[in-house]
């Protein structure tokens, strides 16, 4: 019953914050000490339990009347903190199980592979559990007329009624323990499972270096910067598609009852096709998989926004995206450690910049993650979006159709061409690993 208002004020100053932790957890994760569980271990471990709780209560109604905008915004920050704790070290740990670059792409691939899987489980879990509550929509009185206007007073109290909150409240209190207990055995089985091995990891600095030291450092690098810039706007380009599919299918496809369905499929042919693009840039290159795979949705978008409803159609774009969104998850994580190898070699006396150049990423992604939440959000405000109306302006349809088609593929491109400049192809790649082997 908050305020869309605050709850935007929430999520936007909780990314904030995200950001702001990413490079800060993985200086520090680069100054820890070897344990006997390694370095990385200890961060997945100890956060778990907070994170499970901090997430528990985000999704509790406090009993108060004033202070809730700050308890939800306290308990977001705690989580995305507790997260990223786990995250960073998690995403990192790839460079820490092998030297092998071929070894390190296979367990990239089978790494993004559970994690569509695990985004699949999510979307199930919550939407099954929360949909199974219905909320009615309300009649705006702009639609039915100011004669009308105690009707929609009338759909309004019904929405407010004390039962049905209640049963909404108690739904979304059960996804959300499903969902953390999952956390919490999943990191059990990271952490019985896997071991870091000490010969691998190159952690341990030989000088101190200070935050700002590495930062310049790994941001210096020409290659990292070129790949972040490259996957900046083809990243934005599917968040935005992403974070406004929902409200897509509900008022400008008009399928209220399947964008749950729409987006399992999407989720469920990404997750099957990530082993075709771990294949496809093993025999034919990682930047050939990107100029490939990313814009493969392109059309396919185009397609939804100008044909008419059909949900056959929107089906059909449904894989199809999914299979972009395969090659979109996959390749910056498998092409992430290509650039760390690059900078080894280039400053082969500077050691244990890992975990910056892998909290950098996972920062970028999140800036990514905010500002199109900030696009969405600004755009569908001035196009006069009804919160939970039945209907919506034909301004707002619009909006909805920009930003799931024309705005996503001119970014696809856009990141396609500043993609050129990335300068390690498969040739660049073999010969780096060759000096590596001659320099150990």
């Amino acid at each position: 019953q908050l305020d869309p208002f605050y709850a935007s004020i929430i999520l936007f100053v909780g990314r904030a914050w995200d950001a702001i932790t990413d490079p800060m957890v993985g200086f520090f994760i680069s100054k820890t000490s070897w344990t006997r569980f390694g370095r990385l271990m200890p961060w997945i471990i100890f956060s778990t339990p907070f994170a499970v709780i901090s997430y528990f209560l985000i999704w509790f109604v406090p009993d108060i009347s004033r202070g809730q905008v700050m308890w939800y915004l306290v308990f977001y920050c705690i989580f995305q903190t507790l997260v990223t704790c786990f995250h960073v070290p998690y995403s990192a740990l790839t460079m820490f199980i092998s030297r092998e670059q071929s070894e390190r792409d296979s367990a990239t691939a089978y790494r993004m592979t559970v994690e569509v899987l695990g985004t699949v489980l999510g979307t199930a879990i919550q939407g099954q559990i929360v949909g199974k509550v219905v909320t009615p929509c309300i009649e705006s009185p702009l639609f039915i007329g100011k004669t009308n206007s105690s009707v929609a007073m009338e759909e309004l109290n019904m929405t407010h009624d004390t039962g049905l909150l209640t049963d909404t409240r108690n739904a979304y209190m059960i996804a959300a323990g499903v969902i953390g207990g999952l956390y919490i055995l999943c990191a059990v089985i990271l952490s019985v499972g896997v071991r870091e091995k000490r010969e691998s990891s190159e952690l341990q600095s030989d000088e101190p270096v200070s935050f700002f030291q590495g930062l310049k450092l790994v941001m210096n690098h020409g290659a990292y910067i070129k790949l972040i810039a490259g996957f900046l706007f083809t990243s934005l380009a599917f968040m935005l598609l992403e974070g406004n599919f929902a409200l897509f299918c509900t008022y400008t496809l008009g399928f209220r009852n399947e964008f749950q369905n729409i987006l399992l499929a999407i989720m469920l042919s990404a997750t099957l096709t990530i082993p075709l693009w771990q294949w496809f840039l093993t025999r034919f290159g990682k930047k050939t998989a990107v100029y490939v795979g990313i814009p493969s949705a392109i059309p396919f978008l185009i397609m939804v926004a100008v044909l008419d409803s059909n949900l056959i159609v929107t089906y059909i774009v449904a894989v199809a995206a999914g299979i972009s969104v395969a090659a979109a998850f996959l390749l910056p994580w498998s092409m992430l450690p290509d650039v760390i190898d690059d900078f080894k070699l280039q400053h082969p006396d500077s050691h244990g910049h890992e975990a910056i150049f892998f909290s950098f990423y996972v920062f970028f992604t999140k800036f990514t993650s905010g500002v199109s939440l900030g696009i969405s959000t600004l755009s569908l405000h001035f196009a006069g979006y009804q919160t939970r109306g039945c209907s919506q302006p034909s301004e707002v349809n619009f909006t909805l159709n920009m930003l799931v088609s024309a705005v996503p593929v001119g970014l696809i491109l856009l990141g396609l061409l500043l993609f050129k400049l990335y300068p390690i192809d498969e040739e660049k790649r073999r010969k780096n690993k060759k000096a590596l082997q001659d320099l150990r």
